[in-house]
Protein backbone atom coordinates (compact mmCIF):
# COMPACT_ATOMS: atom_id res chain seq x y z
CA UNK A 1 0.00 0.00 0.00
CA UNK A 2 2.34 0.98 1.65
CA UNK A 3 2.64 2.61 4.86
CA UNK A 4 5.06 4.42 6.03
CA UNK A 5 3.00 5.29 9.17
CA UNK A 6 4.58 4.59 12.89
CA UNK A 7 3.47 0.81 13.95
CA UNK A 8 3.31 -0.44 10.49
CA UNK A 9 4.70 -4.25 10.61
CA UNK A 10 4.23 -4.99 7.16
CA UNK A 11 4.30 -3.98 3.77
CA UNK A 12 1.73 -4.74 1.16
CA UNK A 13 2.37 -2.94 -2.49
CA UNK A 14 -0.69 -2.79 -4.06
CA UNK A 15 -2.54 0.29 -6.21
CA UNK A 16 -5.37 1.30 -3.94
CA UNK A 17 -7.15 3.30 -6.64
CA UNK A 18 -7.94 -0.29 -8.24
CA UNK A 19 -10.37 -1.39 -5.33
CA UNK A 20 -10.59 -5.38 -6.76
CA UNK A 21 -7.05 -5.19 -6.75
CA UNK A 22 -6.46 -3.35 -2.49
CA UNK A 23 -9.50 -5.79 -2.02
CA UNK A 24 -7.62 -8.89 -3.24
CA UNK A 25 -3.64 -7.99 -1.67
CA UNK A 26 -5.64 -7.31 1.86
CA UNK A 27 -7.58 -10.31 1.43
CA UNK A 28 -5.14 -12.59 2.02
CA UNK A 29 -3.43 -11.72 4.76
CA UNK A 30 -4.57 -14.17 7.86
CA UNK A 31 -5.28 -10.53 10.47
CA UNK A 32 -8.38 -10.09 7.96
CA UNK A 33 -9.58 -13.70 7.50
CA UNK A 34 -9.86 -13.65 10.59
CA UNK A 35 -11.51 -10.36 11.20
CA UNK A 36 -8.72 -8.70 13.38
CA UNK A 37 -8.10 -6.26 10.24
CA UNK A 38 -8.98 -2.38 9.46
CA UNK A 39 -8.35 -0.62 6.21
CA UNK A 40 -8.09 3.05 7.02
CA UNK A 41 -7.82 5.88 4.95
CA UNK A 42 -6.66 9.09 6.60
CA UNK A 43 -6.86 11.61 3.38
CA UNK A 44 -9.31 12.79 1.43
CA UNK A 45 -8.37 10.20 -1.69
CA UNK A 46 -8.13 7.59 0.55
CA UNK A 47 -11.31 7.40 3.11
CA UNK A 48 -13.65 6.22 0.35
CA UNK A 49 -11.79 3.82 -0.82
CA UNK A 50 -10.95 2.56 2.46
CA UNK A 51 -14.62 2.22 3.20
CA UNK A 52 -15.34 0.38 0.22
CA UNK A 53 -12.78 -2.17 1.15
CA UNK A 54 -13.50 -2.54 4.86
CA UNK A 55 -17.37 -3.23 3.84
CA UNK A 56 -16.26 -5.82 0.80
CA UNK A 57 -14.20 -7.75 3.28
CA UNK A 58 -16.78 -7.98 5.84
CA UNK A 59 -14.52 -5.63 8.02
CA UNK A 60 -16.05 -2.98 10.82
CA UNK A 61 -16.28 0.79 9.64
CA UNK A 62 -18.33 3.74 8.53
CA UNK A 63 -19.90 2.54 5.11
CA UNK A 64 -19.94 3.81 1.85
CA UNK A 65 -22.61 5.78 1.75
CA UNK A 66 -21.83 7.78 4.87
CA UNK A 67 -18.05 8.85 3.54
CA UNK A 68 -20.52 9.71 0.03
CA UNK A 69 -22.57 11.59 2.29
CA UNK A 70 -20.20 13.92 4.05
CA UNK A 71 -18.00 14.69 0.67
CA UNK A 72 -21.06 15.71 -1.16
CA UNK A 73 -21.57 19.34 0.15
CA UNK A 74 -24.79 20.33 -1.30
CA UNK A 75 -26.53 17.30 0.55
CA UNK A 76 -24.36 17.84 3.90
CA UNK A 77 -25.40 21.42 3.94
CA UNK A 78 -28.75 20.92 3.49
CA UNK A 79 -29.06 18.38 6.57
CA UNK A 80 -26.59 20.60 8.63
CA UNK A 81 -29.65 23.28 8.12
CA UNK A 82 -31.93 20.68 9.93
CA UNK A 83 -29.97 21.32 12.99
CA UNK A 84 -31.04 25.36 13.01
CA UNK A 85 -34.35 25.69 10.98
CA UNK A 86 -34.90 28.93 12.66
CA UNK A 87 -31.70 30.39 10.83
CA UNK A 88 -29.93 27.91 8.35
CA UNK A 89 -27.18 29.10 6.00
CA UNK A 90 -28.33 29.99 2.66
CA UNK A 91 -27.41 28.20 -0.21
CA UNK A 92 -28.19 27.21 -4.13
CA UNK A 93 -27.17 24.60 -6.29
CA UNK A 94 -25.20 26.09 -9.53
CA UNK A 95 -24.88 24.19 -12.76
CA UNK A 96 -23.69 26.13 -15.02
CA UNK A 97 -20.93 29.03 -14.67
CA UNK A 98 -22.99 31.99 -16.27
CA UNK A 99 -25.67 31.76 -13.62
CA UNK A 100 -22.98 32.56 -10.83
CA UNK A 101 -23.90 36.39 -10.68
CA UNK A 102 -27.35 35.75 -10.92
CA UNK A 103 -27.31 33.18 -7.87
CA UNK A 104 -24.82 35.31 -6.03
CA UNK A 105 -26.99 38.16 -5.84
CA UNK A 106 -29.91 36.35 -5.11
CA UNK A 107 -27.53 35.07 -2.04
CA UNK A 108 -26.03 37.86 -1.31
CA UNK A 109 -22.41 39.57 -0.86
CA UNK A 110 -20.28 38.58 0.06
CA UNK A 111 -20.44 34.74 -0.75
CA UNK A 112 -18.85 31.49 -1.51
CA UNK A 113 -18.65 29.59 -4.29
CA UNK A 114 -17.06 25.91 -3.93
CA UNK A 115 -17.00 22.80 -5.89
CA UNK A 116 -20.06 20.50 -4.59
CA UNK A 117 -16.90 17.61 -4.33
CA UNK A 118 -13.52 17.95 -4.47
CA UNK A 119 -10.86 18.79 -0.96
CA UNK A 120 -8.30 20.79 0.42
CA UNK A 121 -10.02 24.26 -0.62
CA UNK A 122 -9.46 23.89 -4.46
CA UNK A 123 -11.93 25.71 -6.38
CA UNK A 124 -13.02 27.85 -3.70
CA UNK A 125 -13.53 31.20 -4.06
CA UNK A 126 -14.73 34.64 -1.72
CA UNK A 127 -17.03 37.38 -4.11
CA UNK A 128 -17.91 40.69 -2.49
CA UNK A 129 -20.00 42.05 -5.31
CA UNK A 130 -21.24 41.36 -9.06
CA UNK A 131 -18.03 42.45 -10.33
CA UNK A 132 -16.29 39.69 -8.39
CA UNK A 133 -18.96 37.23 -9.53
CA UNK A 134 -18.32 37.56 -13.18
CA UNK A 135 -14.72 37.24 -12.53
CA UNK A 136 -15.47 34.44 -10.64
CA UNK A 137 -17.74 32.55 -13.72
CA UNK A 138 -14.51 31.71 -15.98
CA UNK A 139 -12.79 30.12 -13.26
CA UNK A 140 -15.59 27.15 -13.99
CA UNK A 141 -16.03 24.77 -16.59
CA UNK A 142 -19.47 26.54 -18.26
CA UNK A 143 -21.31 22.91 -17.47
CA UNK A 144 -20.55 22.39 -13.61
CA UNK A 145 -21.48 21.43 -10.37
CA UNK A 146 -21.00 24.13 -8.00
CA UNK A 147 -22.53 25.68 -4.53
CA UNK A 148 -23.39 29.13 -3.99
CA UNK A 149 -23.74 30.10 0.00
CA UNK A 150 -23.78 32.85 2.23
CA UNK A 151 -20.32 33.88 3.43
CA UNK A 152 -20.38 32.77 7.69
CA UNK A 153 -18.44 36.04 9.69
CA UNK A 154 -16.88 34.84 12.94
CA UNK A 155 -13.40 32.55 14.46
CA UNK A 156 -12.83 29.41 12.74
CA UNK A 157 -12.57 26.01 14.14
CA UNK A 158 -11.09 22.88 12.88
CA UNK A 159 -12.38 20.17 14.83
CA UNK A 160 -11.02 16.54 15.24
CA UNK A 161 -13.65 13.89 16.03
CA UNK A 162 -13.25 9.94 16.36
CA UNK A 163 -16.60 8.02 16.15
CA UNK A 164 -16.97 4.50 17.61
CA UNK A 165 -20.32 2.64 16.93
CA UNK A 166 -22.36 5.47 16.40
CA UNK A 167 -21.12 8.02 19.36
CA UNK A 168 -18.89 10.79 18.76
CA UNK A 169 -16.03 11.67 21.10
CA UNK A 170 -14.87 15.53 20.77
CA UNK A 171 -11.08 15.26 20.58
CA UNK A 172 -9.83 18.79 20.58
CA UNK A 173 -10.48 21.93 18.27
CA UNK A 174 -7.58 24.32 16.85
CA UNK A 175 -8.85 28.17 15.85
CA UNK A 176 -7.97 28.85 11.72
CA UNK A 177 -6.32 31.84 11.29
CA UNK A 178 -7.23 33.35 7.93
CA UNK A 179 -5.01 35.37 5.61
CA UNK A 180 -5.98 38.60 4.84
CA UNK A 181 -7.63 38.91 1.70
CA UNK A 182 -5.36 40.74 -0.88
CA UNK A 183 -6.45 44.47 -1.67
CA UNK A 184 -7.70 45.26 -4.92
CA UNK A 185 -5.79 47.89 -7.15
CA UNK A 186 -7.51 50.94 -6.30
CA UNK A 187 -8.58 53.09 -9.40
CA UNK A 188 -6.71 56.03 -10.72
CA UNK A 189 -7.05 59.18 -8.78
CA UNK A 190 -5.88 60.88 -5.51
CA UNK A 191 -4.00 58.20 -3.36
CA UNK A 192 -6.08 55.86 -1.20
CA UNK A 193 -4.15 55.03 2.11
CA UNK A 194 -7.21 52.52 3.57
CA UNK A 195 -7.05 49.01 1.67
CA UNK A 196 -9.49 48.22 -0.67
CA UNK A 197 -11.81 45.42 -0.24
CA UNK A 198 -11.17 41.77 -3.00
CA UNK A 199 -14.11 41.84 -5.48
CA UNK A 200 -12.83 37.92 -5.56
CA UNK A 201 -10.00 36.33 -3.90
CA UNK A 202 -9.67 32.40 -2.59
CA UNK A 203 -9.69 32.10 1.06
CA UNK A 204 -6.78 30.23 2.72
CA UNK A 205 -5.64 30.25 6.17
CA UNK A 206 -2.52 31.02 7.15
CA UNK A 207 -2.44 28.71 9.98
CA UNK A 208 -3.72 27.33 12.97
CA UNK A 209 -3.46 27.73 17.38
CA UNK A 210 -4.01 25.76 20.02
CA UNK A 211 -5.73 25.47 22.66
CA UNK A 212 -8.87 27.20 21.85
CA UNK A 213 -10.79 28.31 25.25
CA UNK A 214 -14.80 28.96 24.60
CA UNK A 215 -17.03 29.38 27.44
CA UNK A 216 -19.28 25.88 28.22
CA UNK A 217 -22.27 26.82 26.43
CA UNK A 218 -20.30 27.25 23.19
CA UNK A 219 -18.26 24.67 23.36
CA UNK A 220 -21.33 22.23 24.07
CA UNK A 221 -22.88 24.30 21.03
CA UNK A 222 -19.72 23.01 18.98
CA UNK A 223 -19.98 19.51 19.86
CA UNK A 224 -23.74 19.57 19.43
CA UNK A 225 -23.21 20.63 15.51
CA UNK A 226 -20.62 18.31 14.60
CA UNK A 227 -22.49 15.36 16.62
CA UNK A 228 -25.35 15.97 14.76
CA UNK A 229 -23.99 16.49 11.55
CA UNK A 230 -22.25 13.35 11.83
CA UNK A 231 -25.46 11.26 12.83
CA UNK A 232 -27.44 12.87 10.14
CA UNK A 233 -24.34 11.81 7.68
CA UNK A 234 -24.36 7.80 9.09
CA UNK A 235 -20.84 8.41 10.12
CA UNK A 236 -20.41 5.66 12.59
CA UNK A 237 -16.59 4.89 12.93
CA UNK A 238 -13.60 6.37 12.42
CA UNK A 239 -12.07 10.08 12.64
CA UNK A 240 -13.20 13.02 11.22
CA UNK A 241 -12.52 16.63 10.72
CA UNK A 242 -14.76 19.61 10.57
CA UNK A 243 -15.13 23.24 10.03
CA UNK A 244 -17.04 25.04 12.12
CA UNK A 245 -17.34 29.01 12.24
CA UNK A 246 -18.47 30.82 15.81
CA UNK A 247 -21.41 32.95 13.84
CA UNK A 248 -23.10 35.70 16.14
CA UNK A 249 -25.99 33.40 15.77
CA UNK A 250 -24.24 30.55 16.91
CA UNK A 251 -21.70 27.90 15.52
CA UNK A 252 -22.03 27.29 11.70
CA UNK A 253 -21.08 24.15 9.72
CA UNK A 254 -18.32 25.13 6.80
CA UNK A 255 -17.22 21.54 5.82
CA UNK A 256 -16.92 18.05 7.57
CA UNK A 257 -14.29 15.47 6.28
CA UNK A 258 -14.52 11.87 6.78
CA UNK A 259 -10.89 11.52 8.29
CA UNK A 260 -8.59 13.51 10.65
CA UNK A 261 -7.20 16.76 9.68
CA UNK A 262 -3.79 17.75 7.75
CA UNK A 263 -0.83 15.85 9.11
CA UNK A 264 0.18 19.30 11.10
CA UNK A 265 -2.73 20.01 12.27
CA UNK A 266 -2.62 16.02 13.75
CA UNK A 267 0.58 17.03 15.71
CA UNK A 268 -0.11 20.61 16.81
CA UNK A 269 -3.10 19.01 18.86
CA UNK A 270 -1.25 16.61 20.27
CA UNK A 271 1.70 19.02 21.02
CA UNK A 272 -1.47 21.79 22.89
CA UNK A 273 -3.28 18.68 23.82
CA UNK A 274 -1.53 15.84 24.35
CA UNK A 275 -3.81 14.20 22.17
CA UNK A 276 -2.87 11.63 19.18
CA UNK A 277 -5.52 11.70 16.99
CA UNK A 278 -4.10 8.85 14.84
CA UNK A 279 -3.04 6.79 17.51
CA UNK A 280 -7.17 6.90 18.69
CA UNK A 281 -7.95 6.49 15.44
CA UNK A 282 -6.12 3.35 14.94
CA UNK A 283 -6.80 1.74 18.50
CA UNK A 284 -10.69 2.43 18.01
CA UNK A 285 -10.63 0.90 14.34
CA UNK A 286 -8.51 -2.53 15.99
CA UNK A 287 -10.81 -2.73 18.96
CA UNK A 288 -7.71 -1.83 21.00
CA UNK A 289 -7.83 -0.05 24.47
CA UNK A 290 -7.64 4.06 24.06
CA UNK A 291 -4.50 5.66 24.17
CA UNK A 292 -3.69 6.53 27.43
CA UNK A 293 -3.40 11.10 26.89
CA UNK A 294 -0.51 12.37 27.85
CA UNK A 295 -0.01 15.73 29.41
CA UNK A 296 0.18 18.94 27.05
CA UNK A 297 3.82 19.27 25.58
CA UNK A 298 3.32 23.14 26.11
CA UNK A 299 1.13 25.91 27.15
CA UNK A 300 0.39 27.19 23.26
CA UNK A 301 1.48 25.92 20.17
CA UNK A 302 0.97 27.33 16.75
CA UNK A 303 0.92 26.71 13.35
CA UNK A 304 1.93 28.70 10.42
CA UNK A 305 2.26 28.41 6.73
CA UNK A 306 4.68 29.27 4.47
CA UNK A 307 4.04 30.20 0.35
CA UNK A 308 6.85 31.34 -1.92
CA UNK A 309 6.20 33.93 -4.91
CA UNK A 310 6.02 32.80 -8.29
CA UNK A 311 9.82 32.74 -9.30
CA UNK A 312 10.77 32.25 -5.78
CA UNK A 313 10.60 29.20 -3.60
CA UNK A 314 14.01 27.42 -1.01
CA UNK A 315 16.48 27.20 -3.56
CA UNK A 316 19.79 28.66 -1.74
CA UNK A 317 17.85 29.11 1.65
CA UNK A 318 19.35 26.00 3.45
CA UNK A 319 21.01 28.58 6.22
CA UNK A 320 17.26 30.07 6.28
CA UNK A 321 16.26 26.64 7.05
CA UNK A 322 18.48 25.96 9.81
CA UNK A 323 18.57 28.85 11.35
CA UNK A 324 14.07 28.87 11.32
CA UNK A 325 14.75 25.32 12.79
CA UNK A 326 17.00 26.40 15.71
CA UNK A 327 14.69 29.51 17.01
CA UNK A 328 13.60 28.74 20.47
CA UNK A 329 9.77 27.21 20.02
CA UNK A 330 10.48 26.18 16.72
CA UNK A 331 9.21 22.53 17.22
CA UNK A 332 9.19 21.43 13.10
CA UNK A 333 9.98 23.68 9.82
CA UNK A 334 8.73 21.59 6.48
CA UNK A 335 9.01 21.89 2.97
CA UNK A 336 6.60 20.32 0.84
CA UNK A 337 8.32 21.23 -2.56
CA UNK A 338 12.26 20.23 -3.12
CA UNK A 339 14.22 22.33 -1.72
CA UNK A 340 16.13 23.60 -5.21
CA UNK A 341 12.63 23.95 -6.57
CA UNK A 342 11.78 27.30 -7.99
CA UNK A 343 7.48 27.51 -7.65
CA UNK A 344 5.77 28.34 -10.97
CA UNK A 345 2.74 29.36 -9.43
CA UNK A 346 1.04 30.55 -6.63
CA UNK A 347 -1.13 27.49 -4.53
CA UNK A 348 -4.51 27.21 -3.97
CA UNK A 349 -7.11 26.13 -1.25
CA UNK A 350 -5.16 24.71 1.59
CA UNK A 351 -2.12 22.94 0.07
CA UNK A 352 1.08 24.78 1.17
CA UNK A 353 4.49 25.16 0.42
CA UNK A 354 5.64 24.58 3.66
CA UNK A 355 4.55 25.10 7.21
CA UNK A 356 6.27 25.82 10.98
CA UNK A 357 5.18 24.06 13.81
CA UNK A 358 6.00 25.94 17.77
CA UNK A 359 5.30 26.27 20.90
CA UNK A 360 5.91 29.13 23.38
CA UNK A 361 5.16 29.49 27.10
CA UNK A 362 2.93 32.46 26.20
CA UNK A 363 1.00 33.72 23.34
CA UNK A 364 3.07 36.09 22.56
CA UNK A 365 6.82 34.26 22.60
CA UNK A 366 5.10 31.88 20.49
CA UNK A 367 3.57 34.52 17.92
CA UNK A 368 7.12 35.94 18.00
CA UNK A 369 9.33 32.83 17.28
CA UNK A 370 6.50 31.74 14.88
CA UNK A 371 6.61 35.34 13.08
CA UNK A 372 10.58 35.25 13.46
CA UNK A 373 10.68 31.95 11.54
CA UNK A 374 8.45 32.35 8.54
CA UNK A 375 10.17 35.91 7.87
CA UNK A 376 13.51 34.01 7.48
CA UNK A 377 12.10 31.15 5.13
CA UNK A 378 10.09 34.32 3.18
CA UNK A 379 14.10 35.97 2.83
CA UNK A 380 15.08 36.21 -0.77
CA UNK A 381 18.58 34.09 -0.72
CA UNK A 382 21.38 36.20 -1.27
CA UNK A 383 22.77 36.62 -4.69
CA UNK A 384 25.95 34.33 -5.64
CA UNK A 385 28.73 36.66 -6.16
CA UNK A 386 30.22 36.19 -10.25
CA UNK A 387 33.77 34.92 -10.14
Amino acid sequence: MPSDREGAERRVRTDWRDHPRLVGAVARLAEVRHGRARVFGFGPATALAAARANEALGLPGTPPSAVTALMDKAALRARANTLHPARPVSFARCGRAALIPFLATLIGYPCVIKPRAGSHGEGVLVVHDEAGARAAAPHYPEVTDLLVEEFLEGPELAVQTLSRQGRHRVLGWTRSLPAPAPASAPEPGPPVHAPVAPTVHAPTARGHDAPVALDPATAEAVRALVRGVLDLAGHRDGPSHTEVVLTARGPRLIETHPHPGAEEVTQLLRLAHGTDVLAHALSAGLGLPAPVRKPPATAHAGLRYVDFPPGGGPAGAADALAAARALPGVVRVQLRVPPDATVRRAPTGALHHAYVLGTGPTRPALTRSLDRATTLLHAPAPARRSR
